[in-house]
């Protein structure tokens, strides 16, 4: 079976209805042998925030040194992102195998008219998954209510109520106090119910279960939350009080009410295991979830926020209440079953709307929209995509205005498009390259024998919404291209693979035809053009790798490095060292305090500042830039002040100050895609596609550096040879460097001397040669950095390698 076709199997099951019971969900997991027995579950409910909140508890638990998995809804782009374990999404080989080993049986029952649903059938393989890959810990976030919910299968080890609105009323009752005494049904056997609900909602969790812990502001509750409004753009400052415990720190998730889920997510993860009050600070801090109040730009502002119903559009209004700006731009797109006029009571007073809908089955028709929002705006339009609705708005809004995308989490999945989208550049030389290309992009056994022998020249391949790849597939043709599709079926928020293929010429009308459609085509469009090369501008900084492939040099001055521990360990040989490189050509010097080989111990903060600031201080003024390579936000920032350059940030963004380091200095951030730092060598993690999946990984690491204040070309992405990787995943990632340029950013491979060259029988003291000729494949394969201990070596490899090229 192939992926597509076991994903066309699970979305078929939507056309059964939902139902209350676990009984369904149950019979699954007896079939497979309960995989699910023996993890230990949280489960989170609640009409609002339940999401954030079940991010926020599996990130604290993650920095406590647990095994998380954490199961959510809806997906804002994969279906795979429901189902995580350790913060990455199961992979498409498992999805497969699971819905192999359950077909047999939903058939039958099926048969029976009792078949599965959806939610049931996805519930079950995220415990499958959780069970399989024997987390310690699992985060469950409840799909609707409590008692009757698919989830609580489980029998859950803490358990939470977020909030209480009025919502599916027609399931849960008729009144507030109904649905929080169905909510408080998920409460643990052993332990209180967390709950940040209040006053009617309240006392009927209470009346239902008893024993709870109540979260909330009052300073009568078990867990005081004092939420301290925002330090920039986007974090904001809190502190929490429990019973013996206090924790002040920051929230990449603004709003009051995110306070309060943070207060809730500390409290179940100490249910869970013991956990420090650092550990609850950086993970609370580490716990970012998309399109929650999601800060994409500062001139204008502009604010992604999947707020669906009345109560959760007060708390975007409350938030954005503290931000200063002049007209607020709203654009609004809904599921017809929603609340429209209450929600538009709710929301701040718009001073233009423009009123859209995603692009499925759901969605309110826009003009419904519009006529809800002419009492609240004078200037109100609608347009048919929404991504062509914010293109709109963010064209009419001054620097000092405001633009609101809400309403429901698809239409932020559409928008946030803008800036999470890739186009990927492949690498076509064959007949077999090709075949790989289009059975990646789960093109159809059939589509795959057709198309190959046309993908020989210029091929991408991007993600986009059903009606555009169907736009997209039309216009190619017409000029004598080609397109590919994946082999989904229609499912309302699922975004399809499309390969592009095409001459230069081809795709340069295509990107002019394109440009004058509806349907956010456009803005593809101007993604085409930037990855293509085609009549685009580039701007310059001065940086060594814009016009060259930059060598990097690495000094290291600790005694335990893996290649070079304690040679440049004193001052003065560092800095001899430093002017060797230089001479022999370096354009970057990499200065590191702290080994991040297996089985490293962390050096403490002041002993890594002493290491490398002396160092800094002495080689800055050498003609070649400096890098200060750390994981320490406050190690950084004195190198920076040392003279330093350049950030390299091996944990990719571990330590959430980081990014606003390297913001406040407007100073180049190199972020790896690292699973430890140190390495664990004894880690395994299973990849679909090493170098698609690492792509996937770094768009969120790369978007959060940019939300801090860092252009893309300021962002160099790193994809971690040897963090995670085997050694055959490594070299499949330098094969295929040339793909990373997907991301808009620079892109460094740090290669030297590592444990991959065993593949060539290369042993630690004898890869040089290997070095230079990774180095070689980098520079061909269009890396913009190659960071090397060999700068003489590795910098002729690199020229001879540009001399070829541009003979």
């Amino acid at each position: 079976m192939e992926f597509h076709d076991a994903a066309n199997f699970l979305f078929d099951l939507r056309r059964f209805r939902p139902k209350p019971g676990t009984e369904s969900t149950a019979d699954l997991l007896a079939d497979l042998d309960d995989p699910h027995e023996g993890v230990d579950y949280v489960q989170v409910a609640g009409s609002n925030g339940k999401g954030s909140t079940a991010r926020m508890t599996e990130s604290v638990l993650r920095r406590a040194g647990l095994t998380v998995g954490l199961y959510t809804s809806p997906h804002l782009d994969d279906v795979r992102e429901r189902i995580r374990v350790d913060g990455r999404p199961i992979t498409e080989a498992a999805l497969v195998e699971f819905v192999e080993r359950v077909r047999p049986h939903v058939v039958e029952r099926a048969a029976e008219g009792e078949a599965p649903t959806f939610f049931e059938t996805m519930t079950a393989m995220a415990l499958w998954e959780f069970g399989r890959r024997d987390v310690d810990v699992a985060v469950l976030e409840v799909g609707i209510g409590g008692r009757y919910d698919a989830t609580s299968v489980v029998d859950p080890v803490a358990s939470a109520v977020t909030s209480v609105t009025l919502e599916h009323t027609g399931i849960l009752g008729d009144s507030i106090e109904e649905i929080a005494r169905d909510k408080a049904h998920v409460a643990p056997a052993g332990a209180p119910l967390v709950t940040a609900a209040t006053g009617n909602a309240l006392a009927a969790v209470e009346e239902q279960v008893g024993d709870t812990l109540v979260v909330g502001e009052d300073g009568e509750n078990d867990v005081q939350v004092r939420y301290q409004g925002r330090t920039d753009g986007t974090e904001a400052a809190v502190s929490l009080d429990g019973p013996d415990w206090s924790v002040e720190t920051r929230l990449a998730l603004l709003g009051e009410y995110q306070a309060r889920n943070a207060g809730v997510a500390a409290a179940l993860a100490r249910q869970v295991t013991s956990v420090s009050e650092a550990e609850l600070a950086r993970g609370l801090r580490n716990a970012h979830w998309p399109g929650r109040f999601e800060v994409m730009g500062s001139e204008p502002l502009v604010v992604l926020d999947g707020a669906h119903n009345p109560g959760a559009c007060e708390e975007v209004a409350t938030t954005l209440s503290e931000f200063e700006y002049d007209d607020l731009h709203l654009v609004i797109g809904a599921m017809h079953e929603k609340d429209h006029r209450g929600m538009a009571e709710a929301l701040p007073h718009p001073d233009r709307v423009v009123a859209t809908q995603p692009d499925l089955d759901r969605a309110e028709d826009r003009a419904v929209l519009a006529t809800v929002y002419e009492r609240r705006a004078d200037d109100v339009t609608t347009r048919a995509s929404v991504a062509g609705a914010l293109e709109r708005a963010l064209a009419e809004a001054g620097p000092a205005d405001c633009v609101l995308v809400t309403g429901s989490l698809f239409t932020v999945a559409e928008a946030r498009e803008r800036w999470t989208r890739t186009v990927v550049p492949k690498r076509v030389r064959d007949l077999s390259d090709a075949r790989e290309v289009l059975e990646g992009s789960h093109v159809t056994g059939p589509g795959v024998w057709r198309m190959r022998g046309k993908a020989v020249h210029r091929v991408v391949r991007t993600r986009v919404q059903r009606r555009q790849a169907q736009y997209l597939k039309e216009e190619l043709l017409s000029l004598g291209g080609e397109c590919a599709t994946a082999g989904l079926n229609e499912q309302d928020e699922e975004r399809i693979d499309v390969v592009l293929m095409g001459t230069l010429a081809q795709f340069k009308r295509l990107i002019e035809k394109l440009e004058e459609q509806p349907y956010g085509l456009p803005v593809v469009a101007s993604e085409l053009r930037g990855r293509l090369g085609i009549g685009v501008e580039t701007s310059s900084r001065g940086y060594p790798w814009e016009d060259h492939t930059a060598v990097m040099g690495i000094l290291n001055v600790t005694p335990d490095s893996f290649h070079d521990g304690g040679r440049y360990e004193a001052l003065e040989d560092a800095v001899a060292r430093a002017e060797r490189m230089v001479e022999d050509g370096v354009d970057v010097i990499d200065v590191g305090g702290e080994s991040t080989r297996p089985g490293a111990e962390p050096v403490p903060t002041d002993e890594e500042i002493d290491r490398v600031v002396p160092v800094i201080e002495r080689i800055a003024g050498l003609d070649a830039m400096v890098s200060i390579d750390t994981r320490k936000a406050s190690v950084a920032r004195a190198a920076l002040e040392a003279g330093a350059d350049v950030i390299n940030d091996v944990s990719g963004l571990e330590d959430p100050g980081m990014r606003f380091v390297a913001a406040e200095h407007d100073v180049p951030l190199v972020v790896m895609h690292s699973l430890d730092a140190p390495v664990d060598p004894g880690r395994e993690v299973e990849y679909d596609d090493v170098v698609e999946d690492v792509i996937r990984d770094l768009e969120e690491r790369v978007l959060l550096a940019e939300k801090a204040g860092l252009d893309r070309e300021q962002i160099v992405v790193d994809p971690g040879l040897g963090f995670g990787k085997t050694r055959t995943e490594s070299f499949e990632l330098l094969g295929r460097a040339d793909e990373l340029q997907a991301l808009g950013c620079p892109v460094l491979i740090g290669h030297s001397h590592k444990s991959m060259f065993e593949r060539v029988e290369r042993d630690a003291g004898n890869r040089t040669a290997a070095t230079v000729a990774g180095t070689t494949i980098a520079t061909e394969r269009g890396a913009d950095v190659v960071r090397v201990h060999d700068v003489a070596e590795n910098v002729a490899a690199v020229r001879a390698a540009e001399i070829a090229d541009d003979g």
